[in-house]
């Protein structure tokens, strides 16, 4: 506008004639939204600090820092800022320099139905790490997750006991068919504590739903991205990322929220991996 009044000698209400808008157009200033902004800026701060996380998930923590807004608001940011979840991710490196049951049994309360089940992985000298993870398919909670070289039927009994005696005994376990599973001291003991294992079909692992989606996305959102150079520095981000998981991560089936959320605003820096 400053132009064709330069150039042609106009007023600015000739000027807008001449080009075919309002003066109150010409001297409207856009304002900058400044919650909008705010909103992008922890938008992408959590697409960065949670990089398998979704929109979905991003919007639940979100929700759980504070914020008042919708999958809609932040699904708009989210393309607009050109972000996405990679579908193949480098791994890292933390290390520098230095009874034969098959009736389902939905899980009714808190405590009802376990499920466990073996996740492998390796150290970066190639050996391998087997992880036993625990899961209270009701409240989505893992219960534990165990690392080691090696899990026979005798260590999962001693894993088991400190379960029971800091949260009591479940009424069923689920599992598949696996050696350690159906080993005969650890069913007699099931039957002393009355607890009825539940074990799947072979060959039907979705009969194992919760555990095998609890693995999934550990592999996922975690092993896929990680070189562990021991076992030690294994157990201690297993041991960080479940705590995530129970605390931070935000879970689709419970209303986009997590299985023990923090009584306290968490602490993202210090959760994120």
């Amino acid at each position: 506008m400053s132009f064709a009044q330069d150039k042609f000698n106009l007023s600015e209400r000739r000027a807008c004639k001449l080009i075919g808008i309002s003066r109150s157009l010409n001297r409207y200033s856009a304002v900058k939204n400044i919650k909008k902004e705010q909103l992008r800026e922890r938008v992408i701060y959590f697409a960065k600090l949670y990089g398998r996380y979704g929109y979905r998930k991003v919007t639940g923590l979100l929700v759980q820092d504070g914020w008042n807004v919708g999958r809609d608001a932040v699904h708009r940011i989210w393309r607009e800022e050109g972000l996405q979840v990679p579908q193949k991710q480098p791994k890292r490196g933390r290390l520098w320099f230095n009874d034969g049951s098959c009736i389902r049994h939905r899980p009714e309360y808190k405590g009802h139905v376990w499920s466990y089940d073996f996740v492998s992985d390796r150290t970066h000298d190639g050996r391998t790490i087997k992880i036993l993870n625990i899961i209270d398919e009701f409240t989505k909670e893992c219960l534990i997750s165990h690392a080691a070289r090696r899990i026979t039927s005798r260590e999962i009994i001693f894993i088991l006991a400190d379960l029971f005696i800091k949260r009591g005994c479940p009424k069923h376990i689920r599992s598949d068919n696996g050696p350690e599973f159906i080993a005969k001291k650890l069913l007699s003991w099931f039957k002393i504590l009355d607890i009825a294992p539940l074990f799947i079909q072979p060959g039907s692992p979705w009969e194992n739903g919760y555990c095998e989606s609890f693995n999934g996305k550990m592999r996922f959102e975690f092993l896929d991205g990680e070189i562990f150079y021991t076992l030690r520095e294994a157990q201690v981000l297993i041991d960080k990322w479940v705590r995530q998981y129970n605390t931070v991560r935000p879970h689709s089936s419970l209303g986009q929220r997590p299985p023990c959320p923090e009584t306290t605003a968490p602490d993202w820096e210090k959760l994120a991996m």
